[in-house]
């Protein structure tokens, strides 16, 4: 499953805005919580949060936490 994230991330624009789900992800390892994939469409911790990703929002949560966690 990893691999099929790392060839979509390949081929994708990466979101980075605030409380995006690349945002999200970063933060989740910055804080040492465990992956755990959403966002918030309004800005962090604004209106609802969004738990129910497509792959690609799922892909960008994830290439965030990878990023921090390797150059954190």
């Amino acid at each position: 499953m990893m691999e099929d994230f790392q060839e979509l991330r390949q081929h994708m624009l990466i979101d980075r805005r605030h409380g995006g789900p690349y945002d999200r992800g970063s933060a989740d390892s910055y804080y040492s919580r465990l992956p755990d994939p959403h966002w918030y469409p309004e800005g962090s911790y604004c209106g609802e949060k969004a738990t129910d990703l497509n792959q690609y929002e799922i892909a960008e949560y994830l290439a965030g936490y990878e990023h921090n966690e390797r150059f954190g």
